[in-house]
């Protein structure tokens, strides 16, 4: 099983107010399915934007050999 940090949208997220988790999840599985931890979030409508990260999980995960998206690898870079 691979497993990948990205960015998925709650379920019950409304239209043109975008908010997003940082999940651990599945690399087969689809953006909003089931996850395996969440370990963050992100909200771009808010100004300043908000970012929240739990980096010792971030960093866990990435020694278990989780890979991380382009776009929450930037975050992680920037907000770190």
């Amino acid at each position: 099983m691979a497993v990948v940090i990205r960015l998925g949208r709650p379920s019950k997220a409304t239209k043109k107010r975008y908010f997003f988790r940082i999940k651990v999840m599945d690399s087969t599985k689809s953006r909003d399915s089931s996850f395996i931890e969440e370990v963050g979030y992100y909200d771009p409508a808010r100004k300043p934007k908000v970012v929240s990260l739990k980096k010792e999980r971030i960093d866990y995960w990435i020694s278990k050999g989780a890979r991380m998206s382009a776009t929450v690898k930037s975050l992680y870079k920037k907000y770190k």
